[in-house]
């Protein structure tokens, strides 16, 4: 048998330029395809973080005899219970709030003096704008011919409906997944490993999965805590000053702090609109928002990262630009998966030797 003689190929080496032009390509196609194919991976995703967080209570409830199936289905119906329970609970006081929030807002900025006479002028002098223009407009179409121009455009409850559609459809469509990887999952896991090729793959595979599994549920446990109590002080506050529906507004305050930086900014913003709405004295208008503020550094700054531990920790400015990254990916979604999807990258990177060492640039310092 001839063998070749001619020159062999070489792979790029690992500093090569080229093979690093192939791996950003590489990185840009995987980012174009999430993009571009978010229907599909969004629910997938969603449904990997859901059967994660809650295949120990499955598990649990398997181990006291309860068929894995009815255990599955159990769990996810308290889940959705809870949610539905939630949105319906937050749903009325919002409208409500949303037609205050001009009038809250008229009487926050605008008081008797010279912010009122200056908007006063404003108005005024775009009103006289608005009257030369017509004048110059009628002019025109006396001497011109009337053209016809339609224009299309969609209002924005039409596409506020399209929108709730579409995160309802993913919703619904990662809860079934769910529900079948809950069911399923564990012997999915076991059969990939036992393709893999050495025994220290397949430990390292299923002690990943583990250990996201433990991860995801002890930040949920720690954050659940944490924003209730934060959800119950600032309901307390509420009720102590008078504003409306205090026990919503602690549930509202607690639930938007699942989404980090954020959330406390469109909190603390709620809470200016409704209690100037609501309250007379500005000092008592600004009590709720200065307390929620003060109390979200308190908890922020010494509480949460004593309990945490600083053990699987990112830095904070990676969890802000992931919140961007995956909120412009996914939308409103994206942005409550940033903080579990963080920790399920960070715990693959420690368990894989050569990408330790972008566990060790992400981690808090």
């Amino acid at each position: 048998m001839q063998r070749f003689k001619g020159p062999m190929r070489m792979l790029p080496a690992a500093g090569d330029p080229l093979r690093v032009s192939i791996h950003g390509l590489f990185a840009l196609g995987v980012l174009y395809t999430l993009y571009l194919a978010h229907q599909v991976f969004l629910p997938i995703t969603l449904a990997i973080l859901v059967s994660l967080l809650l295949s120990p209570a499955v598990t649990a409830l398997a181990r006291r005899g309860i068929n894995r199936a009815m255990a599955a289905f159990v769990t996810l119906s308290m889940l959705v219970a809870l949610l539905a329970g939630t949105a319906w609970m937050t749903v009325q006081p919002m409208l409500e709030w949303a037609e205050q929030a001009p009038d809250g807002l008229t009487r926050l900025m605008v008081q008797e003096g010279g912010l009122r006479d200056a908007l006063d002028s404003m108005t005024d002098s775009a009103r006289q704008v608005e009257e030369a223009v017509e004048e110059i407009r009628d002019e025109q179409q006396a001497e011109e011919e009337p053209v016809t121009v339609v224009l299309e455009s969609e209002s924005w409850r039409g596409q506020l409906m399209v929108n709730a559609r579409d995160t309802g459809l993913a919703v619904a469509l990662a809860l079934a997944l769910s529900y079948f990887l809950l069911v399923s999952g564990n012997s999915l896991v076991l059969n990939f490993s036992a393709q893999l090729s050495t025994r220290q793959r397949r430990r390292t595979t299923l002690r990943m999965v583990r250990d996201c599994q433990r991860e995801i549920g002890r930040y949920l446990v720690v954050i659940t805590v944490s924003n209730g109590s934060v959800g119950v002080l600032t309901a307390l506050m509420a009720w102590a000053v008078g504003l409306p529906s205090p026990a919503v507004w602690g549930l509202l305050a607690a639930l938007l702090r699942f989404v980090p930086y954020l959330g406390v900014v469109a909190t603390v913003a709620l809470l200016v609109v409704v209690s100037a709405a609501s309250l007379e004295s500005p000092v008592m208008m600004l009590a709720v928002p200065a307390g929620y503020l003060l109390l979200n550094t308190v908890v922020g700054f010494f509480i949460e990262p004593w309990v945490h531990g600083y053990r699987l920790s990112v830095n904070p400015v990676v969890i802000f630009l992931a919140i961007f990254f995956w909120g412009w990916l996914w939308g409103p979604i994206g942005v409550l998966m940033a903080v579990p999807l963080m920790t399920v990258i960070q715990v693959t990177l420690r368990h894989i030797d050569s990408l330790r060492p972008l566990h060790d640039v992400i981690a808090r310092g």
